[in-house]
């Protein structure tokens, strides 16, 4: 307790307290200063005022992934705790993209885009937020008004000392690789969204941490409170070692089919499995403990662990009726080893084949079991692709097209046949 709640707080309250620093501290990675962190809370339980609890976010895909909603799942905790979530909405920020972990400058989004990647951002988040009680905000807001000495006010808070301390900028200057100016500027863009909003907390990946603590810094420059930063562990995708990422091809994505996300699930290495319930699920804390516990001493079998993280996955982002349809699914094809009965007709045009054959790859594509030749060649080269159950032995293979047959890409992607007849 400090010397400015010191005496004030009841016994109830300062269980209370203690009630909600157990849940802030569930899954992160380090709470920037926590003795801070603790003195607001206290302030927060003392005076009845919730914490303004900032998230903010560049829209620069369209989807998210299970990686993402890691910082989602901790404002929620926030939420569930009363506090106030500010969602920031990078449409202004996101046309610079943010450089951190990137070894060399990125390709701005146009307004178009970033509007398109926002609008599908939040209809997400509905899945994991309760969107009637969050702010969202769009940092154009406060950033598309400013004016150029408005621009170098701000610019001049902070030294190119500091923003070098940045690990990629400094691996980019020290290797002679160019670093725009433009760059510079993202980090306190963000940081004065904390300005903008006054907050008292702001979430963010291991990775975010400096950006985290630009905001802290410009608000001191500006005179107001600083926030306290919270970061929250990168989580490991379904290889179990690079960072989940829709270019590895190692992720969930929270709008896929069910059957889809079920069938990642089950692929997730078992050392992670405690890792993705505690910062990818809702579970409760008591059983959380459980869950490892069990998972320690042998008492739950990983297989089951397993299936019930694929079900709660897809229960939170399709609902219980899916989620039993799913596993119902998983176990007759992958347990019982048998071909799904509901396998999608999928057309190709006999304009396309070569005296009847197909270039595998082209296939693939073809059928939209694959998003692109690459995708098909490594799926082809890992043993994942089966034709009538058949492996599939080299990315140069012509297919024989039939009328009828059954192309399998890895686990849960299936298609049947049909040939169009017709030219191009």
């Amino acid at each position: 307790m400090n010397e400015e709640t010191k005496g004030k707080l009841t016994g109830d309250q300062e269980r209370e307290v203690e009630r909600q620093m157990t849940y802030i501290r569930r899954g992160t990675a380090e709470i920037v200063p926590e003795e801070e962190m603790r003195k607001k809370v206290e302030r927060s339980v003392l005076t009845g005022k919730p914490l303004k609890v900032k998230l903010g976010l560049d829209p620069s895909a369209p989807d998210i992934h299970v990686g993402h909603t890691v910082v989602l799942h901790k404002l929620r905790h926030f939420q569930e705790l009363g506090h106030t979530i500010q969602l920031v909405i990078g449409d202004f920020t996101g046309r610079i993209g943010d450089p951190t972990g990137k070894s060399e400058t990125r390709k701005q989004l146009t307004e178009e885009q970033v509007k398109a990647n926002a609008t599908t951002y939040v209809e997400q988040f509905a899945k994991i937020l309760d969107m009637d009680k969050v702010e969202v905000h769009y940092n154009s807001t406060w950033l598309a008004p400013m004016n150029f000495a408005d621009v170098v006010t701000l610019s001049a808070k902070v030294t190119v000392a500091r923003m070098l301390e940045r690990d990629d900028f400094e691996k980019r200057y020290t290797s002679n690789q160019p670093i725009s100016i433009h760059e510079f500027f993202y980090p306190l863009m963000q940081g004065y969204d904390s300005v903008a909003l006054e907050s008292d907390v702001e979430l963010g990946g291991t990775d975010q941490k400096f950006n985290l603590l630009m905001g802290r810094q410009l608000q001191k420059e500006y005179g107001l409170d600083q926030q306290c930063a919270l970061t929250m562990p990168i989580i490991e995708g379904l290889d179990g070692v690079q960072k989940m990422s829709k270019s590895l091809g190692n992720y969930i994505g929270i709008s896929e089919p069910p059957n889809e996300i079920y069938g990642k699930a089950m692929s997730i290495p078992d050392e992670l499995m405690g890792k993705y319930y505690e910062l990818a699920t809702h579970v409760t804390l008591d059983e959380l403990a459980r869950i490892k516990s069990g998972l320690e001493d042998g008492t739950l079998h990983p297989r089951d662990a397993k299936m019930r993280l694929a079900r709660t996955f897809v229960e939170m982002y399709h609902g219980e009726k899916a989620a039993e349809e799913a596993e119902n699914h998983f176990t007759t094809v992958f347990q019982q080893r048998a071909l799904p009965t509901d396998i999608p007709e999928k057309a190709v045009s006999a304009g396309e084949l070569d005296n009847g054959k197909m270039w595998i790859v082209k296939l693939l594509v073809s059928l939209k079991l694959c998003s692109s030749n690459g995708e098909a060649r490594r799926m082809v080269q890992q043993g994942a692709v089966k034709i009538n159950e058949e492996k599939v032995a080299s990315v140069d293979d012509q297919v024989a097209v039939e009328e009828g047959m059954i192309v399998q890409v890895g686990k849960r992607k299936f298609a049947k046949v049909t040939v169009e007849l017709g030219g191009r």
